[in-house]
């Protein structure tokens, strides 16, 4: 692929990365952590048991990961298998006769059509990614062991709801998309801020 349509192409995707990774994989790692420091707050539990439940903290954020790792490698494999046609083409006009500088203006301008035509699929690819990510982030908090949940406030702006209050309110379905919304810009709190 031509170096400047390559870099373009990444800086694109890293671009992509990047605004996944800030707006919600650091989402879902702080609550995976959070979670997973409370399985190690319980005295009573046996290593088998806070090794368990750390590994259920951590089960969905590893699938969010898993995710966004597998969408970019098949974009990059379909990106990769497009330029390898166009040099399957250019090296079958050189072995017909073809001049060497006619051959490279049209390698050339197959590799620029392979990127663009890529770059359109980014945003939907995006758009998939972050919808899935989103579903994902809201299980995160169902994955949650419920004893973990007691005595956990949780604050949106100047409001403070117990966590095991939405996590019941998420099991049963209720408020479950204004709730679940919400908890993306709550701050987990071990003590009870009303009073």
């Amino acid at each position: 692929m031509a170096e400047l349509q390559q870099l373009q192409v990444q800086e694109v995707v890293d671009s992509v990365v990047k605004s996944l990774e800030r707006e919600n994989i650091r989402k879902m790692q702080g609550l995976t952590f959070r979670c997973s420091a409370s399985c190690c707050e319980d005295s009573q539990a046996s290593m088998q048991q806070v090794h368990q439940c750390i590994e259920r903290c951590h089960a969905l954020l590893a699938q969010a990961q898993a995710l966004v790792t597998s969408e970019l490698e098949k974009f990059q494999d379909r990106l990769a298998r497009c330029t390898m046609h166009c040099n399957d083409k250019a090296k079958d006009s050189i072995d017909a006769g073809s001049k060497e500088l006619q051959v490279k203006r049209q390698l050339e301008s197959c590799v620029t059509k392979c990127v663009d035509d890529h770059m359109h699929l980014i945003p939907t690819m995006t758009k998939k990614m972050k919808e899935s990510l989103l579903s994902i982030g809201k299980r995160s908090l169902c994955n949650w062991p419920s004893e973990l949940t007691a005595g956990i406030y949780l604050k949106r702006n100047k409001t403070f709801c117990l966590l095991s209050d939405v996590y019941e309110e998420i099991k049963v379905g209720s408020k479950f998309e204004a709730c679940v919304t919400c908890l993306w810009t709550l701050v987990p709190l071990r003590f009870n801020p009303r009073k």
